[in-house]
């Protein structure tokens, strides 16, 4: 049994004629019926069964065709990793990215991307997490970087930053260094809208304390959030690493909340049914490097 015949027996079987896959492989049907013969042989067992419009494979066929597949995938995939070994990474990556991430993080980057890879070149999508998922799972992006992205079989996450909520407010309001969630419903809110992961999160951390926000705005973005509260207009609630996005002279105070401790977690998403090439794995490495915490 070798690959060639694997193949030539999957052809068979997904055209479902021996001639439409013999001019599918741009052989002769005598040679692609000679090479079933010779693995019919070789395993013993009948692998198609002729019907008045073709053949099918038998329960014998059924059963290899799931290991034929799995073999020549692996052998697809072994080719291309090792050509790529062989090559300096070149083609276009497309990186999706949260719009906060992408203010802090673009920029060095695709400094590290460029004297890493020179003959290859970055692409960075900008938007909310949802919309970056769903870019990556229709193959319009290579690897995304997601807050709290649902659950779904067809992507991997590997986490590389907890990043914990916290409290920020105007400077003329009396703010303790920590808070407990339960203590929310005293200040006047502005967040983001109940669409958003932040938000999600926040609403889970106090409907299990039973409390309910006085949320006074609802904005798009972390961003808006901050220019909200610097305006002395309300508080808000935003990932700690967010406050990098402040401005030097708000005179914004920080609470940690506590009791739960709330995480807006971000994570490296890569899709599970493409092949991942080696631009892509460098890439992802570039990104693990660069400090989110």
């Amino acid at each position: 049994m070798d690959l060639k015949q694997l193949e030539y027996f999957a052809r068979v079987v997904e055209e479902g004629s021996f001639s439409k896959a013999a001019a599918a492989l741009n052989l002769s049907q005598p040679s692609v019926s000679r090479q079933i013969n010779l693995l019919e042989q070789e395993l013993g067992q009948k692998l198609f069964e002729r019907t008045g419009r073709g053949v099918l494979p038998t329960a014998a066929g059924t059963t290899l065709l799931g290991h034929a597949r799995t073999m020549l995938n692996s052998a697809a995939q072994a080719t291309f990793e090792l050509k790529e070994l062989r090559d300096e990474p070149t083609g276009t990556i497309i990186v999706g990215m949260p719009n906060r991430l992408a203010v802090v993080f673009a920029v060095p980057l695709i400094l590290a991307f460029r004297k890493a890879l020179p003959f290859a070149k970055i692409s960075i999508v900008e938007g909310l997490s949802p919309y970056l998922r769903d870019n990556l799972i229709e193959g319009s992006a290579d690897v995304a970087l997601l807050f709290v992205p649902k659950p779904t079989p067809l992507l991997s996450y590997e986490r590389l930053h907890q990043d914990t909520l916290v409290l920020v407010a105007p400077r003329h309001v009396n703010l303790p260094p920590t808070l407990k969630y339960q203590s929310l419903p005293e200040y006047e809110l502005v967040l983001p809208s109940t669409s958003k992961p932040i938000r999600n999160l926040v609403d889970e951390a106090l409907a299990a304390n039973g409390g309910k926000l006085n949320i006074v705005a609802e904005v798009g973005a972390v961003q808006t959030a901050l220019r909200v509260v610097e305006s002395g207009v309300a508080c808000s609630i935003i990932p700690k690493s967010a406050l990098t996005l402040k401005a030097p002279d708000s005179g914004i105070q920080v609470a940690e909340l506590t009791d739960p401790t709330v995480s807006n977690d971000l994570f490296l998403a890569l899709p599970k049914s493409r092949p991942i090439s080696r631009l892509t794995l460098e890439t992802c490495r570039i990104i693990r490097a660069l400090p989110f915490s």
